[in-house]
């Protein structure tokens, strides 16, 4: 188990929510609050802002590789540096913003993307840091942040085996006593079909942390199961409205999802239960509605039980239904009305 703040995360508990602003601000901090108090109000846990400028993230440039041109890209036809500047959070909120989460009984968590980043949330007395899937491979960015000895959540999306282990290496070694691995793909929004949930478990086991789902999906579907698989932690992207736009805000969860989201994984993590057979406290009361064998018919003593007057039915005070052959051909000891139970003393001589 891991203590982020005051909540514990693992598989005795609830599943730990939280809902990822990223750019959904729109370059607001009067919306970025109002972000975390519809958050507050659907129940999430936790809300995550994303720290980094333009300047840390790429350079200024308009071409090649720095110019997203590919047509099925949401964000084709700008340059890498304009939408980090459109999407970035101003560092000058975010304290605001964590005091405002406080507030709201919501634990505020960010995620750095340079060393720079690591200190000014230092600065904020973060709780615990995230990793994002594109900077899995930033070893020297992991081991800074596992240096501040606190938490630390990390995406695993594109990442090899062989990258995850150098990236848990990495951390573990940098003092990163408490680690997570979500269960990520990094499309925009990514399909069910290539969410691998199947991951999830043999991720546990692999690396020895708790795991759980960075979902891009639509819908709530895949959270749910990603709770049956293991999933300890649901990270989804989260804005006020998604006809508002703005660069996350195509497959991001609204308000009324995300309430549906924290219900449901709670209820799947709850149904998880223990491996258990034969009844629960709550069926005992059931029991009694179960089949058994009763006299259908008016019998006189004497007469032999057939297939014509002895039946299993319900309700369930007679002998099980699988005496009914043993029973076949049997006399009665005394006249027996429709509606009696065929128990053990019934067949029994006064």
């Amino acid at each position: 188990m891991i203590k982020i703040a005051d909540h514990t995360i693992g598989q005795g508990h609830p599943p730990f929510i939280i809902a990822e602003m990223s750019g959904n601000h729109n370059q607001s901090l009067e919306r970025a609050l109002k972000i975390v108090d519809a958050a507050a109000d659907a129940g999430a846990h936790a809300i995550k802002l994303q720290t980094y400028t333009a300047d840390t993230m790429t350079l200024d440039l308009d071409e090649g590789e720095f110019f997203i041109s590919d047509p099925n890209s949401l964000w084709s036809g700008t340059s890498l540096y304009r939408l980090y500047e459109e999407a970035h959070t101003p560092w000058d909120w975010q304290r605001t913003i964590f005091e405002h989460a406080s507030r709201r009984g919501l634990i505020c968590l960010s995620t750095p993307f340079d060393a720079s980043a690591v200190d000014f949330l230092e600065e904020l007395n973060a709780p615990c840091y995230k990793i994002a899937s594109f900077e899995n491979t930033d070893l020297p960015l992991i081991r800074r942040v596992a240096a501040t000895g606190k938490p630390i959540i990390i995406s695993t999306g594109m990442a090899t085996i062989a990258e995850l282990d150098e990236t848990v290496r990495a951390a573990r070694e940098a003092g990163c006593k408490d680690l997570i691995l979500l269960q990520c793909t990094s499309t925009y929004p990514a399909t069910p079909e290539n969410t691998n949930l199947l991951t999830i478990p043999h991720m546990r086991e692999l690396f020895g942390t708790e795991v759980g789902l960075s979902d891009h999906t639509m819908g709530i579907g895949v959270s749910v199961a990603s709770v049956a698989l293991g999933a300890t932690v649901i990270e989804k992207h989260f804005t006020l409205d998604r006809a508002d736009g703005g660069v996350d805000s195509t497959f991001s969860m609204e308000p009324a999802e995300m309430a549906q989201l924290v219900i449901e994984t709670e209820r799947a993590w709850q149904a998880l239960g223990r491996i258990t057979y034969g009844p629960v406290e709550a069926e005992k009361k059931s029991i009694q509605f179960r089949r058994s064998l009763y006299i259908v018919e008016n019998m006189k003593a004497g007469e032999v039980l057939t297939e014509k007057n002895l039946r299993a039915i319900r309700p369930g005070r007679g002998l099980p239904p699988k005496y009914l052959q043993v029973m076949l051909g049997r006399p009665v000891p005394r006249d027996v009305q429709r509606g009696t139970a065929l128990t053990w003393d019934l067949l029994r001589a006064d």
